[in-house]
């Protein structure tokens, strides 16, 4: 019996799962301390409890599979297809029609397209980290992750849009693409925005941008939920208003507090030395991500893990951002802290894969493969 358990948790990282699991049980009691009538707390411990089960299944996996292209080709294309199908079978939520009703519930795929647009990129670059240089290489990576961009603004989910083009623009750094190319797209960029701002757009619609990108500036409209979120942050002071005593919270003030909002609601309750805490496990869990995607067997691994933590890292800062009034309201969560069940499994199921790519490069680095290690270690210091 313990022989079958040891073999089952043998590839775990107990460090970076009991992490994400602390930031889990951290978003769960801000979530249970509001009212008796829902049930948040325990379908979330539901969801906790399958989304574990997801990533120990996934350590066990021999992920080396993933580097044949066939493979991405085909997880690429299929996030893609779904996507599609999204906009034209999707139910529509807050607006957007990002969710697959189920009946039981609900499902939300954007996050696993995410996942697998890491997956495409790291694949890609893993394969021309020699001739990276080139420009060529912007423009095919751009069109892979400008496909599943698109699909995904126009739901329209701008939040979960910008996501994806921050992983993207990360990993083009991280492999090593010439600064001057991305010197001359960020001015294509910056070109195009003042051609459409002086030329294109109409004086209505540039009211919606200013309000958007600015929400205090309309606290009793467009800029409500930036607000009252800004106020519950602040009223938390130092040692916070004590677990379930946070009134902007729990008098419905403050929007969305279990998923959106649930930084300002736990920032209410626990204060500023919570919200550290809170910090430490974010940074804890990044810094192991990185750590065990440095020792991948070859660039594609490498590539991954940094895909993941960046993943995790731009989820991190536009949520907070928007929390603290510092960006605009996007709809962005908070990994493995609001509530949802779809984000969650694709969040460990993201740690569990990188777990799984572990096992067998602990192998490669005893000897089996010095050739690759030469390789990994020359591009992770070029």
């Amino acid at each position: 019996m313990l022989s079958t358990l040891r073999n089952i948790f043998v590839r775990v990282d107990f460090l970076l799962l009991g992490v994400a699991t602390l930031i889990v049980l951290a978003g769960m009691l801000t979530m249970n301390s509001f009212t008796g009538e829902n049930n948040l707390f325990f379908r979330q411990l539901l969801w906790l409890i399958i989304s574990l089960l997801v990533a120990v299944g996934a350590s066990r996996v021999d992920w080396r599979f993933l580097r044949n292209t066939r493979f991405i080709t085909a997880i690429y294309f299929i996030s893609v297809f779904v996507l599609l199908l999204l906009s034209v079978i999707g139910s529509i939520f807050r607006g957007a029609q990002s969710w697959f009703d189920l009946g039981l519930f609900a499902f939300q795929p954007t996050d696993f397209a995410k996942i697998a647009l890491i997956l495409v990129l790291s694949k890609y670059f893993a394969r021309r980290h020699v001739e990276i240089a080139h420009v060529r290489h912007i423009v095919v990576s751009g069109l892979y992750t400008l496909i599943i961009f698109m699909l995904v603004f126009l739901q329209p989910d701008f939040g979960g849009a910008i996501i994806i083009f921050i992983i993207w623009l990360g990993m083009v750094f991280a492999s090593g693409i010439s600064k001057r190319h991305i010197g001359m797209v960020f001015a294509s960029g910056i070109l195009a925005v003042f051609v459409l701002w002086s030329f294109v757009f109409q004086d209505y619609q540039k009211a919606r941008i200013t309000s958007f990108l600015h929400p205090l500036a309309d606290v009793s409209g467009a800029g409500y939920n930036a607000y009252q979120s800004t106020v519950a942050v602040g009223s938390g002071e130092i040692w916070g208003k004590g677990i379930g005593y946070g009134t902007q919270s729990k008098l419905k003030f403050l929007p969305e507090y279990e998923t959106d909002f649930i930084f300002a609601s736990f920032a209410e309750e626990w204060g500023f030395v919570g919200s550290l805490i809170l910090f430490s496990l974010y940074a804890t869990l990044i810094f192991r991500i990185l750590s065990v995607a440095s020792q991948g067997e070859t660039n594609f691994e490498v590539l991954y893990g940094f895909g993941v933590g960046l993943f995790f890292t731009s989820h991190f800062f536009v949520n907070i951002g928007m929390n603290i009034g510092l960006l605009p309201v996007t709809g962005i969560t908070l990994p493995f802290m609001s509530y949802g069940g779809s984000h969650l499994l694709a969040e460990f199921l993201a740690i569990g894969i990188l777990m799984g790519t572990s096992k067998y490069a602990r192998v490669t680095r005893k000897g089996e493969n010095q050739n690759e290690i030469i390789q990994v270690t020359s591009y992770k210091y070029r």
